[in-house]
């Protein structure tokens, strides 16, 4: 198995196709094999290898998380698509199956004894220590932060407002879970321009609602705020 070298047109094409239906390399969240197979690639995909592209861009906005990500790295070979298994194997290997079965039939004791019971019982008091164990250690594991992009369309009351000023006043909004991004003046009519500024934000510390009653707080310079674009990351 594997996707071959993935800093070949070729591997990133079997990348590709192996993302068309799926949004990660292993389950459905983020985990250390994104994170592996992430490292192997040289340079973002082109544009047409719009799965491997949209998983790539996806994956690098988890760049200061990605120690923290569920899973154990493995090597890049153990990933990606399963190579088809031989028809003639298979079928020996059913045979060696079917074989073992009819042995075991064979050896079947149809009374037991009072040891092989007892040996199951502490093969399930085993299997319950380790199912309690692994419980354990899941327990342990960071969850996934869940966060949004949002960009804002701030607007002024009119063609004289400091827009300067205006955008200090809503960076100057400090909130866990909110970082701004980049910004510029996007105008809107007989001189008019609108401060569009971008933000991420993490779902379960910061919302829109929020984020406009203390916007619109600076009512000296804000007449409104909408939200222009939301994107989950």
């Amino acid at each position: 198995m594997g996707f071959g070298d993935l800093k070949s047109h070729a591997g990133l094409k079997v990348l590709n196709d192996y993302l068309a239906d799926k949004s990660y390399i292993e389950g459905y969240v983020p985990s250390q094999a994104d994170v592996v197979v992430f490292e192997a690639l040289s340079s973002p995909p082109s544009s047409d290898l719009f799965h491997a592209l949209r998983w790539y861009n996806h994956i690098r906005s988890y760049e200061k998380e990605k120690s923290s990500l569920p899973g154990v790295k493995k090597p890049l070979g153990k990933y990606g698509p399963a190579e088809i298994e031989d028809t003639t194997a298979a079928e020996s290997k059913a045979a060696a199956a079917a074989a073992a079965a009819e042995d075991d039939d064979d050896d079947i004791d149809l009374f037991g004894s009072d040891e092989e019971e007892e040996e199951s019982e502490e093969a399930k008091r085993i299997k319950e220590e380790r199912l309690a164990q692994y419980e354990a250690k899941k327990s342990k594991k960071p969850a996934l932060i869940a966060k949004s992009s949002i960009l804002l369309d701030v607007k002024p009351w009119d063609d004289e407002t400091d827009m300067a000023k205006l955008e200090e006043c809503v960076r100057s909004i400090n909130l866990d879970g909110l970082v701004w991004g980049s910004s510029k003046l996007v105008p809107v009519g007989y001189g008019i321009k609108k401060l569009q500024i971008q933000c991420v934000v993490e779902d379960d510390k910061v919302g829109t609602d929020q984020l406009e009653e203390l916007i619109t707080g600076f009512e000296d310079f804000v007449q409104s705020m909408d939200v222009a674009a939301f994107n989950k990351i």
